[in-house]
């Protein structure tokens, strides 16, 4: 099992930023290779996907977050952090990070890495707040 801890989240005014974490840990958490996203939920929408990196380090963004958002990954730390600078009202939602593990790179579903079914770890969510 694989156990993932979000944090960051909190109230800011738009044009702000800040950055979330998900700390990953577990028995079998030892993969090299992986897949890890930020996936976000509003009241009353469906799950969506934020953002998702690789253990080679290729990233994928939703269009909505594109130039405002980026992700990275600590190895050593085995967390994984989701900056957000210049907030908007409608990124408002309860963020959840998502961790999923590959024998191989080649397995890894880059082009469809934003698609909720392609993971089979989350988080509990943080919850991201921002006013107008």
């Amino acid at each position: 099992q694989v156990q993932l801890v979000e944090s960051g989240g909190g109230s800011v005014q738009a044009g702000g930023s800040l950055r979330l974490s998900c700390a990953a840990s577990g028995d079998t958490y030892r993969s090299s290779i992986y897949l890890m996203g930020w996936f976000r939920q509003a009241p009353g929408k469906e799950r969506e996907g934020v953002a998702s990196i690789d253990s080679i380090g290729r990233t994928r963004f939703a269009d909505s977050v594109k130039g405002r958002f980026t992700v990275s990954v600590d190895n050593a730390k085995n967390t994984l952090y989701l900056q957000m600078n210049s907030l908007k009202p409608e990124d408002t939602a309860m963020y959840y990070c998502a961790a999923e593990e590959y024998s191989s790179p080649l397995h890894i579903p880059y082009v469809d890495s934003l698609n909720q079914h392609k993971y089979a770890y989350w988080g509990q969510g943080t919850q991201v707040t921002v006013s107008s």
